[in-house]
């Protein structure tokens, strides 16, 4: 049976040797490393394929790179940051006490007022003044290499193998938007209506979409939407036939399992059998 991967657990995080905790200070600290390889493990997994009805009419092989699990959680929450981080815009701006408009003159004279000495309504200590230390624009995106993403993806696709299926294509099956009709669809393949369930598949048909899109708990993802962090939210994956081709030929096991990569994330030497 397979491994099951939790992306919060502590034993996987503490078992890379180049990480230690500073209890002093109860952070976590890295070594310093120069380069970096990454090596990549075949994880094939065998799935049920349910018809429409729900019965088991067959099975199928997801087999998917999948990365040691000495380094499985530090490559997935490198792809998970990455992609939170480059979604954020950046552009909050507060206004200092050289921006604010106003404050040419004394608010009142300096002295037999009884109140403290005040020489700009600019100052951050009136309402309406200058903000200190407040945020300014900023780009916060970061960098990540293609493969190191890919593996990100296929690291937590194989980790969440023993709660997915397959299900036969059903474009065809719903004539009319019908809601209803998708819950007992779901209840059918033994999905919880209540429980966080993401469907992937190569092509939507519009009826489907609007049969789904009230189910609060489902994500439709298509091969362009796909992204870590569905996948990590999600308690339950549906996969149709033509995804489950999707996915081995994209993020598949192949010959070259091995990668170099500097401190600053740039490739350094990448297997010619693997070159794009």
């Amino acid at each position: 049976m397979a491994t099951s991967l939790s992306f919060f657990s502590s034993t996987i995080f503490l078992s890379n040797p180049n990480i230690k905790i500073n209890s002093s200070q109860n952070r976590v600290l890295l070594k310093p490393l120069t380069t970096t390889t990454i090596r990549s493990e075949a994880a094939a997994a065998t799935i049920p394929i349910l018809s429409f009805d729900g019965t088991e009419v067959g099975s199928t092989t997801l087999n998917l790179k999948s990365a040691p699990l000495d380094t499985a959680r530090a490559v997935v929450h490198r792809g998970l940051i990455t992609d939170l981080r480059n979604q954020r815009a950046g552009t909050a701006s507060t206004l200092t006490r050289a921006q604010v408009r106003g404050g040419g003159i004394k608010p009142y004279p300096q002295k037999k007022t009884g109140r403290a000495r005040q020489g700009s309504k600019r100052t951050p200590l009136r309402p309406g003044g200058g903000v200190v230390f407040g945020p300014k624009p900023k780009d916060w995106s970061v960098k990540i290499n293609k493969k190191e993403k890919r593996l990100a993806i296929s690291t937590a696709l194989s980790s969440a193998t023993e709660n997915a299926i397959v299900v036969e294509e059903f474009n065809d099956k719903f004539e009319k938007p019908k809601t209803k009709e998708f819950i007992e669809l779901m209840r059918r393949w033994g999905l919880d209506p209540k429980e966080k369930a993401l469907f992937l598949m190569t092509e939507v048909d519009e009826n489907v979409i609007l049969s789904s899109r009230n189910i609060k708990t489902l994500k439709m993802l298509t091969p362009r939407t796909l992204n870590l962090f569905d996948i990590l939210d999600s308690e339950k994956l549906v996969f149709t036939k033509s995804a489950v081709e999707f996915l081995n030929e994209r993020y598949g096991d192949d010959n070259d399992n091995e990668w170099e990569f500097e401190e600053d994330g740039d490739e350094v030497e990448e297997s010619a059998e693997n070159s794009e």
